[in-house]
């Protein structure tokens, strides 16, 4: 229900304040007198029994006296009585109320008896526990907040009151407006993804930002948050950044996999831009107000100062941001406006006596500068200059913030003698900062959004497949394990399963007695030069806690020996630990091999999230992991990998050769899959995974399941992003012609060019309602990165060729109850039915997905398409605001549709 009548919150015609008061210093009087006094020119009715009259205006006694209906309530009364008028207010038809009271908790069972009332009505309820909302181009400021919010287009949403109003009042300094302020306070119902979702398409709004304390419904908040992110930059801080990491269980993997990592993970995957602290949030809504994102943001730098340009430049690399190496013609026209003994480089230090006009001067040659972006203009405190004068200077020049349509930052360092030329700044609308390196982060935000957005469109070069075959071979070995009642698989067991998933593994053989050790070493000593002998305990995870592992053993005799030790030793320390044999393993020798950790493990808020780093036995004290969210592609393997200090390693240095990369994103996506394969997996370790030039090889491996849920069919419901649907693939054959029909995967981007030449103008018109001849690659990326929680497109491929035939695309409203689809087939191909085709599969996955309807935006010149939509049984009517053309609308999950369609046998 994500979106449904929070447009009656953030836009409405009247408001009803319940519990508005005359008294002093009470909640209920300070929110009325916000919302008069704010100018909000809906209507406004108070409702308190206590009066017949506050202000100039009656006073209502109870809900259902109020003369009309108000879009938006106000609660402002007692926690006991927030359920009865909750109740009251849907009866009367009301759709959204903000309940400013607290102590609706779950323990007094209060919190449910809200949602109850509420839930006949779809009312929705911001809060409780909330200062409130404000929409300032409305003039609404329905809020307990001390000062109201300028209009802008800045977004915020925040989880603590106290930012929220904290934020306010910063930005009522610092000439920077809001379009929607929402303090979600304890989100019984409306929460961070809903508003993402309601601001994705908010025309006010340019960007978002949002202060985290918790994230509800994981799943629904990364697809809000990657939708949102498309359109326009999203920008979050999360505290608790150093929450003890989690302790470790049955693998490292749950010991390295810390939750704030995972949130991390887990906003970057959704494009999300993460600030550390309130500072730097602050800067971020300082740098959105004014400047729009940029694709690079190559630093130009103007100081008075060489100390200060030193830090600025510091802190710019540090963050992965990028100095102008400036223009000839800019150097040449620097050294004949500025004195001989300027910097002659940027930094570009203008000397301690630089009068305005030298800063003019400098500045003026920098926005011709074909390489610089951005413009940093920063002021040290000198006898010598005035810094208001500087700053007025910087200010005539810096119109609107930017100078020559580049953004212009400034940083005028000290407090006294800075404070006027701060204020000047401000004025001039030209963000400013009180340090360099809060100056420079503030500038690496123009480009770390476009940074997320690259991240977010990039295109794998393939697209992993789990053939059912190999989740055959892996069920009955977890099946075992489940009726032993065991939750960890034994080294042999859990090995044999990452084979099935292409990792490959040393010849092993399992010897239920020591006698048995000598046998196969011996077998194995026959193509090795080495073996070693590790201990089999199903009580056991950790062996070599627990010196029940032995390496570089080069005889039978010698295995033989080393077993009878490990059992005489664990008998001795852990007598309780039955020992069920031993494993004996060819010893991999390989001279420049890394050892790496893969892992798998479930976070309580986002499920499994997949670990990549440096492995071995000191893999906790080492600690350079990176994680990432299920399910992984080529490309997101390729970003893990990179995030660790041990990847640029793997890339070969002096006389070492680079690691086979291929092997190593292999395994990832291998045990990605195994992840959506299989539900009951708990945690799981690969390590060491040893890699080198030649390719990677799994040393040991451990497997925790839940033995319960072994028997539930993936993809894997935990996942917080939901996986590739390889079940809606099927082939088929129309007019004598075969095709296979898929989901359309990220790799299909380099179909599109061929198909689309193959596509008449006249097609291509019909399909987008308008002429287009150009398909920029970020559209192509935006149409084959999808979201398979609310968005499907189907391909029909040529059988044999595999050329793109033809495409059904689907795309779902937030609120998951709508679908609007469209076709576009190859105009060569038209007239085999493959339209026919694809429409049935979008239906039959309407259907699966649970929407009430389907529609199509149709022009009433495209005949064919209107033809195919009556015999499927659409409805079709007139455009309500475009006079050329139609609805077509399909009811999908009624009892008549079930009747009247012949369904497709497709997989689910």
């Amino acid at each position: 229900m994500t979106i449904r009548n929070l447009d009656c919150a953030i836009s409405p015609r009247s408001v009803a304040v319940i519990g508005a008061s005359i008294r002093v210093g009470s909640v209920g009087r300070v929110v009325f007198d916000n919302i008069v006094g704010g100018g909000f020119e809906g209507k406004i009715w108070p409702l308190n029994p206590k009066y017949k009259q506050i202000g100039d205006r009656r006073c209502y006694a109870r809900v259902a006296d109020l003369p009309d209906i108000p879009d938006l309530a106000v609660i402002v009364t007692p926690p006991d009585t927030v359920p009865g008028l909750i109740r009251e207010l849907g009866e009367k038809g009301t759709r959204a109320a903000v309940v400013i009271t607290a102590g609706l908790t779950r323990e007094n069972g209060l919190r449910q008896a809200m949602l109850d009332a509420a839930k006949p009505s779809l009312l929705r309820i911001i809060g409780p526990n909330t200062v409130g909302l404000m929409v300032p181009p409305a003039k609404l400021n329905a809020s307990f907040a001390h000062t109201p919010a300028g209009a802008g287009n800045i977004a915020l949403l925040s989880q603590s009151g106290a930012i929220a109003t904290s934020l306010v009042d910063w930005a009522a300094d610092n000439n920077i407006g809001f379009s929607r302020i929402l303090s979600l306070g304890d989100m019984a119902d409306v929460d961070v993804g809903d508003c993402l979702d309601m601001l994705a398409g908010d025309i006010h709004t340019r960007a978002i930002v949002m202060y985290l304390e918790t994230i509800t419904s994981p799943r629904k908040f990364l697809s809000a948050a990657r939708a949102a992110a498309r359109l326009k930059p999203v920008i979050a801080i999360k505290p608790g950044r150093h929450e003890q990491a989690a302790k470790a269980a049955a693998t490292h993997t749950g010991a390295l996999s810390a939750a704030d990592k995972v949130v991390d993970a887990a906003l970057r995957r959704a494009g999300v831009l993460r600030v550390q602290d309130l500072a730097e949030l602050f800067d971020a809504a300082e740098m959105l107000a004014h400047h729009s994102p940029l694709e690079q943001a190559r630093l130009s730098i103007v100081t008075n100062g060489g100390g200060a340009g030193v830090l600025a430049v510091d802190k710019l690399i540090d963050r992965g941001g990028e100095l102008t190496a400036l223009a000839p013609s800019t150097i040449d026209e620097l050294n004949r406006v500025l004195p001989s003994t300027w910097s002659h480089a940027n930094p570009i230090d203008i000397v301690g006596d630089a009068a305005p006009t030298r800063y003019e001067a400098a500045l003026e040659a920098l926005s011709a500068d074909p390489e610089t972006d951005v413009i940093l203009v920063m002021n040290c405190p000198t006898g010598l200059g005035s810094s208001a004068d500087a700053a007025k200077a910087v200010a005539d020049l810096g119109t609107g913030g930017r100078i020559a349509g580049k953004p212009l930052l400034a940083c005028w360092l000290g407090e006294h003698s800075a404070r006027e030329g701060r204020r000047i700044l401000t004025e001039a609308g030209i963000a400013n900062f009180e340090t360099p390196e809060d100056a420079v982060t503030a500038a690496t935000y123009l480009s770390e959004w476009s940074r997320a957005q690259r991240a977010l469109l990039r295109v794998p070069a393939s697209q992993s497949e789990s053939p059912l075959e190999r989740r055959a071979a892996v069920y009955p070995i977890l099946r075992q394990a489940a009726a032993e009642g065991r939750s960890m698989l034994t080294e042999p067991e859990a090995k044999a399963v990452i084979a099935f998933y292409g990792i490959e593994i040393p010849k092993t053989i399992v010897a239920n007695s020591t006698a048995e050790v000598a046998q196969a070493a011996d077998d194995l000593l026959k193509g090795t030069e080495r073996v070693a002998v590790k201990l089999l305990s199903k009580m056991v995870s950790h062996k070599s806690d627990l010196g029940g592992v032995a390496l570089d053993i080069a005889s039978a005799d010698e295995a033989e020996r080393t077993a009878k030790a490990i059992e005489k030793r664990l008998a001795g320390r852990s007598p309780q630990i039955q020992v069920d044999g031993f494993a004996v393993q060819e010893m991999i020798v390989r001279k420049d091999g890394q050892e790496l950790i893969l892992g798998m493990h479930l976070d309580p808020m986002f499920g499994p999230v997949m670990l990549f780093g440096a492995g071995g036995v000191a893999v906790e004290v080492v600690n350079d992991t990176a994680i990432a969210l299920p399910p992984l592609d080529d490309v997101l393997a390729a970003d893990l990998i990179d995030a660790t200090r041990i990847g640029r390693l793997l890339a070969g240095y002096r006389d070492r050769a680079p690691a086979n990369r291929a092997a190593i994103m292999a395994a990832l996506t291998g045990l990605s899959q195994m992840v959506v394969d299989f539900p009951c997996l708990v945690s799981l370790d690969v390590n060491p995974l040893l890699v080198d030039a030649n390719g990677a090889i799994a040393l040991d491996a451990r497997i925790e399941i839940n033995p319960e849920r072994v028997d539930e069919v993936g993809p894997n419901p935990a996942l917080a992003i939901r996986p590739y649907p390889a079940g809606w693939s099927r082939d088929f054959v129309t007019a004598g012609m075969s095709f296979q029909m898929r989901p359309v995967m990220p790799a299909d981007v380099t179909l599109y060019p061929e198909f689309l030449a193959k596509v008449s103008p006249g097609d291509l018109r019909l399909r987008f309602l308008a002429p287009r001849k150009n398909f920029p690659d970020q559209m192509l990326k935006r149409l084959t990165q999808l979201d398979y929680d609310r968005d499907i497109a189907f391909a029909a491929l040529e059988e044999g060729t595999g050329k793109l035939a033809g495409i059904g695309r689907l795309c779902c409203d937030p609120d998951h109850t709508t679908g609007e689809y469209a076709l576009l087939v190859r105009t060569d191909l038209q007239g085999h039915g493959l339209g026919w085709e694809l429409l049935k599969q979008i239906i039959a996955y309407a259907k699966a997905e649970h929407l009430d309807r389907i529609e199509g935006i149709v022009l009433n010149e495209n005949h064919k398409m209107l033809a195919m939509c009556r015999e499927f049984g659409f409805s079709l009517s007139h455009h309500p605001s475009e006079p050329g053309l139609s609805v077509a609308t399909l009811e999908v999950n009624t009892p008549a549709f079930a009747s009247n369609l012949n369904e497709v046998e497709v997989g689910v």
